[in-house]
């Protein structure tokens, strides 16, 4: 996206390596996406249903998984998902970003070559563990919203755990300040791309009557994570990793690869300066240990960056995406399968418009009008679900309202919420508070797709809540506003190093749009070296008078 901003004048060097990096790194969420799309294909196709049955017959007479077998396979990949979360610190800290990348596609491989061999329930719950989310499932019901749903469409396991995180991390060290939003919302573009992928794989196989009607749509998925393995193998480092590493001349050599200018270039020092200046600071103030985040001033940041990945979330947009098709059957909708196309069309056309006006408008903006726009859709669609149900003019306008929502999430909340926690800190615990805040967004994933079903299903112990669902989806995107309003910085423009000033001189989250960085982190540094120099030479002159007084 980069030909869609003008280059600052005083931006040396070319950003078509850092942006073309950002972007390719950015496929990852490929496999999130597609790992999203696909399931639901499976889960509908017969073979597949009654190839993985133990013998248990559902409701309709036919041979299907049981409940519990649903449940144990959720259970183990909300573990696979919480835990790539929370490893991918480790992991990127300790063998570097680029070398995470690739160990985290190998991970994906590894569960993915399980679940294309599986022919039973145990190694699918392996594989499930170790990649995503090919669990089977029953068939879901055609009149109310299937509780089965709450068990298979949840976020990936292990594998898309690891990436989730590493990510936003390597696109945020590599990628220049004024171009850093749109490079990282674009991992948020390449999760609807591989939604759409898996919706057209599926069809395309879902007549199958053997195993490759769900073997191809898992098999799929090897070439994306090939594509990232073998990709990796010739990124460079980020320089910020480097730095942490005391490998000052690798930094300067990745830096240089990154902006397309010699080592030596003013430019390129002035910038290794600052990344250098700024780590040192950093690590003058205290450990980098997961403690640190949550001690002040990183706390702050840290419960920011948790909120506002769990708030995405709570937006209501996987209810769409997860039980969307069921819940227009239920309207009355005669097409429910069309209109989820048309959902998937808008869930990509909507993102272009956000990478463009994230640093265009900023993040505070966009998030703020993003979550409004959302809840004025929600409470339309709510207000005619209830007051109209059965009406065909009504469905449409449902269907319009529903379609500028998606719209609404995919230009803001979809790839702001990446953005901004991929900036907000400091090198010395940017992994580690990264793996939490994205460990946070998978967390209230499965929470919401297990409680969904009893919050609009009919029947005992339900809510029975219907249209009126998305009366909590609209409240929860105002609290989105207002959260955002009170708590989340304007880091647009800002380099990372400057972010960490913003934070230690704005004391409000609403007075942040105004600031304007004075420090430099590089002359911190000098003026420290300088003054231990003097002390260090003011010794040496004390111990030669003393020595004279002595003599």
């Amino acid at each position: 996206m980069g030909w869609f901003f003008k280059k600052p004048a005083d931006a040396a060097g070319s950003t078509t390596v850092a942006f073309l990096v950002g972007l390719f790194v950015a496929f990852g969420g490929v496999l999130f996406g597609y790992d999203i799309g696909y399931i639901s294909g499976i889960l509908a196709m017969k073979y597949w249903k009654t190839h993985f049955s133990t013998g248990y017959r559902d409701e309709f007479g036919e041979l299907n998984v049981t409940a519990g077998q649903q449940s144990l396979i959720v259970s183990i990949l909300s573990a696979g998902t919480f835990a790539g979360a929370l490893l991918s610190s480790p992991i990127a800290d300790h063998i570097g970003r680029r070398k995470a990348l690739m160990v985290n596609s190998c991970v994906f491989m590894f569960g993915n070559a399980l679940q294309t061999a599986a022919t039973a329930i145990p190694l699918f719950l392996a594989g499930r563990f170790f990649a995503g989310k090919t669990a089977p499932g029953g068939k879901k019901e055609k009149s109310e919203f299937s509780l089965s749903s709450a068990y298979t469409n949840n976020p990936p396991g292990l594998g898309v755990g690891l990436l989730s995180a590493t990510i936003p991390l390597y696109q945020a060290e590599t990628s220049p300040k004024w171009l850093r939003g749109a490079v990282i919302g674009s991992y948020q573009l390449f999760i609807t791309v591989g939604m759409f992928m898996a919706g057209i794989v599926d069809n395309a196989t879902k007549d199958r009557n053997d195993t490759g009607c769900y073997r191809i749509p898992i098999g799929v998925q090897f070439i994306y994570a090939l594509i990232i393995f073998s990709g990796s193998m010739f990124l460079p480092e980020t320089p910020r990793q480097l730095v942490r590493r005391s490998d000052f001349d690798g930094a300067a050599k990745s830096l240089s690869r990154l902006r397309r200018l010699s080592i030596d270039h003013p430019a390129i020092v002035d910038e290794l300066a600052e990344i250098r200046g700024n780590h040192e600071y950093e690590m003058s103030l205290g450990s980098a240990s997961y403690l640190t985040c949550f001690r002040k001033p990183l706390r702050k940041r840290l419960i920011s960056g948790i909120c506002l990945q769990a708030l995405q979330q709570l937006t209501g947009i996987n209810f769409i995406f997860y039980y969307g098709t069921t819940y227009f059957q239920r309207t009355g909708i005669s097409n429910p399968f069309l209109v989820t196309v048309i959902c998937d069309v808008c869930n990509i056309v909507g993102v272009f418009p956000g990478l463009y006006l994230v640093e265009k408008w900023g993040r505070r903006p966009l998030l703020i009008m993003g979550a409004l726009g959302m809840a004025a859709c929600e409470f339309i669609v709510a207000a005619i679900g209830v007051t109209m149900p059965d009406s065909t003019t009504a469905n449409s306008v449902v269907i319009a309202f529903v379609c500028f929502y998606i719209i609404f999430f995919e230009l803001s909340w979809g790839p702001c919420a990446w953005v901004v926690t991929g900036e907000i800190f400091p090198l010395k615990t940017r992994a580690k508070a990264l793996g939490m805040t994205s460990s946070s967004n998978w967390l209230l994933n499965w929470a919401l797709a297990y409680a969904t079903p009893y919050m609009v299903n009919p029947g005992k112990g339900n809510a029975n809540l219907g249209s009126k669902v998305f009366f909590i989806w609209g409240a929860l995107c105002v609290l989105c506003a207002v959260f955002v309003q009170f708590c989340i910085y304007e880091t647009k423009g800002l380099s990372l190093e400057q972010v960490d000033e913003l934070y230690e001189k704005v004391p409000h989250a609403w007075q942040s749009a105004g600031f304007v960085p004075t420090v430099s982190f590089a002359d911190i540094q000098q003026r420290s070296l300088s003054m231990a120099g003097e002390e260090k030479e003011g010794k040496i002159e004390n111990e030669v008078a003393v020595s004279e007084v002595s003599s």
